[in-house]
């Protein structure tokens, strides 16, 4: 993980607060909660993708595509092709559907055509609507129509763009216009931006609809969403308000939400604002209509289908097993948890493994996730997967034939390595390791080892792991505090010598979190071995070189950068830490290098940080906040492209991040947010790639596991 090196020395200033100790966590019982899953609704073979418009009722659906109308009744698809290039479409008074091309109307299974007249014929029809059994009202782009049998102009619309059209319960009127909101009352018409309209409005509406009382009328602008209502009680929201983007062209209600359509994803506003848009969520992001089927289900009319989003109920616990599947069917390679690409787009079924530089640190997260579930359920399933885990871990160790030096990762000798890295082959010429070790790599060896050999390993398997640990930390410490290669060179990043932490201006952003991790290696380490030569390791960088005194500024910040990659190379040592280390004296400097992470970190809404840091201060840091992270991450992995950078409720920071990439001032909300490890800024706005890989989803398993284990999460 690339690191920026800082260009001044960093001042130790320690000030020492240390929180009361000892206080209780209350367990939050999780239960069930509502999981929002897309799915894809597969039209009819002859029905044209471009779908117009959506309609409900009577147990069935009615989809009008481009070139035709199908009804789905329970699931199943009825309906023949008709005619072609429909754009619009109603419902009359008696059920029976009508549909629009750009200058004609005809009835669904009608030959009869209704063409504009004479001097509109070079209009296109935009909407329809039935106001009773013999008045047709038409929007066109350049005014309303009405037809009766003769056709009518609307002289208060002429010149103006008809966006949509509603009848209230007064049996008034409403056109919404690129030239004002025009009404109807008592059989008068009046263009209400000319009378009372806020001007920042700027006479423009695309979208009408009733609200919770049929006396509301809801309108969508450019700029906002709005009500008049029928009690004075009138309410306008903009970006400032919440509203993620507009303009707003298609507002429909439910029982417990708003929704909204615009031509970049769709909204939904309940007690919250929710934002839905790229693959992840719809086909498309032009929402030409949309319905809400029940009260968990709304489907979503768009040029390339129809896409549905659907609340599932659903624990936390039943999400774990989905995760835990996913991990076996794509991403178990010879026992690591690898990449998976895609060679089509979000198609799962074209999935291919690949080595990764991290392959170790990505199997050490579910290694350990594994090892708390164990001791939680004691599902032989658990142990199963942490021991097949555990000992591809301990491969990467033995294939490089350096005692202590774990590979990055490994291939068959006929597979490809992909591009970069330094590849050795073995001797039997059968496999190939990927040398210049990572600290990334031990932060996730020395993180899961002992937790493996704590909560898993049994007989010789413990002998097992106690052996492994001992190589690895006897190669650190007899290589004073490095990690040394194949050509006898310390690998890039795998450096804690006093040398060059204390003293050497290459080091000065990682002194601290080198520091922490290399005292939480060796306490691990002793824990596991009992070999004296670590505990004494540790003192002497506790007690000579000022290690402790120095993780206590380990998270750096503002004025310097941030670096989000760093944070699991913090966090996981320092969960270690606080697991193994006991000495009074310098616990309180533990105690204030996690409370200053946890100060930078809270805002970021990180579930396993807020675990971490409420195991290591012994409070409640934000765990309501982890539960809800965790059940809002999408079950689908794939990573999609996700744009945020056009909304207007995410106002723009004026710092780029380390990278000179724009960002918000708050995190991207998790569901509409690129697939991250928690390695990644998710402030970035946008983020992803274009469907052609999956994440594995042990960053979510692994908080669940690990609050279920500290009592922080209980499933009822």
């Amino acid at each position: 993980m690339e690191r920026i090196k800082l260009i001044l020395p960093v001042l130790i200033l320690i000030t020492w607060v240390i929180p009361s100790f000892g206080q209780t966590i209350s367990g939050i019982k999780c239960g069930n909660y509502l999981q929002e899953i897309k799915t894809e609704i597969k039209l009819p073979t002859q029905a044209q993708t471009p779908v117009v418009k959506l309609f409900g009722g009577r147990d069935q659906i009615i989809a009008v595509t481009s070139n035709g109308v199908f009804r789905n009744i329970h699931g199943q698809w009825s309906g023949e092709t008709f005619g072609s290039g429909w754009r619009a479409a109603t419902i009359d008074p008696k059920n029976k559907v009508w549909l629009a091309s750009a200058n004609s109307i005809q009835q669904e299974g009608e030959l009869k055509k209704l063409d504009l007249p004479e001097y509109a014929k070079n209009d296109t029809i935009l909407c329809l609507l039935w106001e009773n059994e013999k008045l047709l009202q038409v929007g066109t782009t350049k005014g309303l129509l009405t037809y009766d049998g003769n056709w009518t102009t609307n002289p208060v619309s002429a010149g103006k763009r008809v966006n949509s059209l509603l009848k209230d319960s007064k049996e008034d009127l409403w056109v919404a216009t690129n030239g004002g909101l025009l009404r109807r009352m008592n059989s008068k018409w009046v263009n209400l931006d000319d009378e009372m309209m806020a001007y920042g409005l700027k006479r423009t509406y695309f979208a009408l609809e009733s609200g919770k009382t049929k006396a509301d009328v809801l309108f969508g602008g450019l700029f906002s969403v709005g009500c008049i209502a029928g009690d004075g009680n009138h309410w306008l929201l903009r970006g400032s308000d919440g509203l993620p983007y507009s303009p707003v062209k298609i507002i429909k209600m439910s029982k417990g939400a708003m929704w909204l359509g615009t031509d970049r994803g769709a909204i939904k506003k309940d007690g919250g604002w929710h934002y839905y848009n790229g693959k992840r969520w719809l086909s498309d992001n032009k929402i030409n209509d949309l319905l809400p089927v029940d009260d968990h289900t709304t489907w979503f009319a768009t040029p390339k289908g129809i896409s549905q989003i659907q609340q599932v109920k659903m624990t936390l616990a039943q999400k774990a097993v989905t995760f835990e599947e996913r991990i076996k069917l794509r991403h178990d390679r010879y026992g690591l948890v690898s990449d998976v690409s895609l060679t089509r787009q979000g198609d799962l079924s074209t999935s291919k493994q690949s080595t990764n530089d991290n392959d170790g640190l990505w199997t050490s997260i579910y290694l350990a996730a594994e090892c708390y579930r164990y001791a939680v359920t004691k599902d032989p399933e658990a142990k199963k997967n942490a021991l097949k885990a555990y000992e591809a871990m301990e491969r990467l160790e033995t294939i490089t034939s350096i005692p202590g030096f774990p590979a990055r990762s490994l291939v068959a000798a006929d597979e490809s390595t992909g591009q970069g890295g330094e590849w050795h082959l073995t001797a039997d010429k059968k496999w190939k390791w990927k040398g210049d070790t990572s600290s990334d790599e031990i932060v996730g060896h020395m993180f899961a080892f002992p937790l493996f050999y704590d909560l898993v390993a049994e007989g010789e398997m413990k002998d097992r792991v106690k052996n492994l640990v001992h190589r690895i930390m006897t190669h650190i410490v007899d290589h004073n505090f490095q990690l040394v290669d194949l050509d006898g060179i310390a690998t890039r990043w795998a450096v804690w010598t006093p040398d060059s932490i204390n003293f050497s201006n290459n080091w000065w952003y990682e002194r601290g979190i080198n520091s922490m991790q290399i005292l939480a290696f060796l306490k691990a380490g002793f824990h596991v071995t009992g070999d004296q030569k670590f505990e004494k390791a540790y003192q002497t960088l506790t007690q000579k070189h000022h290690y402790a005194e120095n993780m206590v500024q380990q998270k750096m910040y503002g004025p310097f950068d941030i670096n989000h990659s760093d944070d699991e190379l913090a966090f996981l040592p320092n969960y270690t830490l606080m697991r193994y280390a006991n000495d009074p004296k310098l616990l309180p400097m533990y105690i204030k290098s996690t409370q200053r992470s946890w100060k930078v970190e809270q805002p970021d809404r990180i579930p396993l940080w807020n675990i971490i840091s409420s195991n290591a201060l012994k409070k409640d840091c934000d765990l309501k906040i982890a539960l809800e992270e965790l059940q809002q991450i999408p079950m689908d992995l794939i990573t999609w492209k996700m744009e945020n950078s056009h909304r207007w409720d995410l106002p723009q920071d004026q710092m780029s991040d380390r990278f000179g990439k724009a960002q918000a001032i708050r995190p991207i909300p998790t569901p509409e947010r690129g697939i991250s490890k928690w390695n990644s800024n998710t402030y970035i706005y946008d983020s992803g790639s274009d469907g052609y890989g999956e994440d594995d989803g042990a960053f979510f398993l692994l908080p669940y596991w690990m609050g279920r284990y500290h009592g922080y999460f209980i499933e009822k």
